[in-house]
């Protein structure tokens, strides 16, 4: 705790400290980044959502690579900033669309970001390291695995419904 509340950029990276369990903080990080598009929605449109959510993939940029550097890992399981825009860009483009909806995005999200089937370990391991380019990789796999559960998604509502 005292860690996250050090550094503005902790605190982000951090998910605001959904980030700091021991147990699945992707998974955690995920469901805080659900909860806050929820409220979102209830104070912004979407187009306003759309320009949160492209301030938020700039600041995480900075803020995991900051973190990281702090923490001295590359890509630390506990940097969470990544799943919470990541869920949120699914949603965002998903919406509008009722629990169950919700909640298969947030599956197929996570199955995405945690297996990490072609291309999104290729989009892992692209960008590796510290600084601007370690910021850029922390991002850029959740960023990938967003697309495929998007192309999944829209694959899914084309062939089915």
């Amino acid at each position: 705790m005292r860690f996250m509340l050090a550094h503005p950029a902790h605190f982000i990276a951090l998910g605001q400290g959904s980030g700091l369990g021991r147990i699945a903080p992707g998974t955690v990080g995920s469901l805080w980044g659900w909860l806050t598009f929820l409220l979102l929605q209830l104070w912004f449109t979407p187009s306003q959502i759309g320009w949160i959510i492209a301030g938020s993939l700039l600041v995480g940029c900075w803020a995991c690579a900051v973190t990281a550097q702090h923490m001295r890992i590359a890509d630390p399981g506990h940097i969470v900033w990544d799943e919470v825009v990541g869920i949120w860009l699914v949603l965002w483009l998903c919406m509008p669309m009722g629990w169950w909806g919700q909640l298969c995005a947030f599956a197929l999200f996570r199955f995405f970001d945690a297996v990490k089937p072609q291309p999104v370990r290729w989009a892992d391991q692209l960008f590796k390291g510290f600084g601007w380019r370690g910021g850029i990789g922390i991002m850029f796999d959740d960023l990938v695995a967003a697309g495929c559960t998007l192309l999944t998604i829209a694959l899914w509502r084309h062939f089915f419904f």
